[in-house]
């Protein structure tokens, strides 16, 4: 359908728009007289029934042709040395790939190709890492062209390395963590021979930078396949390396370095089975949580035998370069889920200090899946639930006295300040002090106790 045959007030999806946009792409490319094709992942999604979250494009135009194509203003040339432009939309299209058909050398690095050979569309597919993303698509047609066995493949929905799987993972050690990013999220199974490469060279998997392990793992983990996810990084060996305190392997504590130390008795392989049971069961009932609270999750089992250990969380987070952000969400919420899985049996005011922190929705969802998998029951976290319904100044009433009301009443400030605020505090909440007066003849028995 085209604009002039949508009805009245019928917005196009953005879909739609970066569909459109990626389709005429291809037909400039092909009315300049060039070879264009949609390639990779949008081809395997288009076949797979799924929509496209971008798309790529390869072509026989050499860089420099494809900007003299779309024009330098809407063009980027950062990946230009490997034949790559990028070729910008309207509001709303995005941004397309444009590239040239090409081999590439060694990856000395084991990330990228030292140097790259403009080339033919057969030797683009044989130099990709999956059959289901070698595969390349005439959208103008709906030919698909197929050099590597990818749509076999797809039917039978198994990720396979093209060619040798282990010259495959050599030339990007990153490709082992996106087999199982790819196989999860696709619910695929891997090659034997592809996983089998994986669990050898699992090792390599350090060479690559925290930065993209980390966003590896983020859509691992917040896909709704998650178990089979830590599952596939488990067989793979991978896990190993990424996690090894979730392993019989890593059972001491990790040290400064962030590799679990030999200082602690090992579990048995009965206990370690045990644990991690327990954490795809928690990883299982987490709904649709946020990245902060699934990795809580995975981390919930290392974090309760190792709660000892000083900043133990915080250099796993540190080991994946995740944000402050992230690091100190994933730590404060297993640090406080036990606290709403004990709440009727702890003092209010403790109970209500956390739940009204901005991450409370976290938390509740947290602490909700492990009360089903470790307590079997989630009585304590729904009684949290239902305080949660309480009006905002019920749950959280504005405070009878601060810091300046007593230097106001002439007392100097001092480190005794905040002691003597939280037992007021306290009191408020419990009922025991309902206005400022009362609020400060408390402060002032407290203050004549400390002095």
């Amino acid at each position: 359908m085209n604009d002039s045959e949508r009805p009245s007030g019928q917005e196009r999806h953005p879909a739609e728009l970066v569909r459109g946009f990626a389709l005429r792409v291809v037909q400039k490319l092909r009315d300049a007289g060039f070879a264009a094709l949609w390639a990779g992942g949008c081809v395997r999604d288009e076949l797979l029934g799924r929509v496209p979250s971008d798309y790529d494009v390869a072509t026989d135009a050499r860089p420099d042709q494809v900007r003299a194509c779309f024009g330098h203003r809407r063009t980027l040339a950062i990946g230009a040395a490997f034949g790559v432009i990028t070729v910008l939309g309207r509001r709303g299209e995005g941004q397309i790939e444009v590239a040239t058909f090409r081999s590439d050398a060694a990856y000395s690095d084991g990330r990228r190709p030292d140097a790259v050979r403009f080339s033919t569309a057969e030797e683009d597919a044989l130099r990709r890492d999956f059959t289901v993303n070698g595969l390349f698509l005439d959208p103008l047609t709906g030919e698909v062209i197929d050099y590597v066995g990818g749509r076999a493949d797809l039917a039978v929905r198994v990720l396979r390395a093209i060619g040798d799987p282990y010259a495959r993972l050599a030339e990007d050690k990153l490709r082992m963590l996106r087999a199982v990013r790819f196989a999860t999220t696709l619910e695929f199974t891997i090659d034997p021979a592809t996983l089998a490469a994986v669990q050898r060279e699992a090792a390599g998997i350090t060479a690559v930078s925290a930065e993209r392990i980390a966003a590896e793992l983020r859509k691992v983990l917040l896909h709704p396949c998650r178990v089979r996810g830590v599952d596939l990084l488990r067989a793979s060996r991978l896990m190993e390396y990424l996690l090894p305190e979730a392993l019989a392997g890593g059972d001491a504590a990790p040290d400064s370095s962030g590799v679990p130390s030999s200082g602690s008795a090992p579990r048995s392989t009965a206990e370690s089975t045990a644990a991690w049971d327990q954490t795809r069961r928690i990883l299982d009932a987490l709904d649709a949580p946020t990245f902060s609270v699934a990795l809580a999750g995975l981390l919930w089992s290392v974090h309760a035998r190792f709660a000892g250990a000083s900043g133990g969380m915080g250099r796993i987070c540190a080991r994946w370069r995740l944000s402050n952000h992230e690091s100190r969400g994933v730590q404060w919420l297993l640090h406080n889920e036990v606290l709403l899985r004990r709440a009727r049996s702890l003092p209010w005011p403790q109970v209500q200090r956390v739940l009204i922190h901005r991450r409370i929705a976290e938390l509740v969802s947290l602490a909700t899946a492990v009360a089903q998998t470790v307590d079997g029951t989630t009585d304590d976290v729904d009684f949290c639930r239902g305080k949660l319904q309480l009006p905002p100044d019920v749950l959280n009433p504005p405070l009878l006295l601060t810091g300046d009301d007593l230097c106001a009443a002439g007392y100097a400030a001092g480190p005794r300040f905040a002691a003597v605020l939280a037992q007021v505090r306290d009191a408020q909440l419990e009922g025991r002090v309902a206005d400022p007066a009362a609020a400060l003849a408390l402060a002032r028995t407290l203050l004549s106790q400390v002095d």
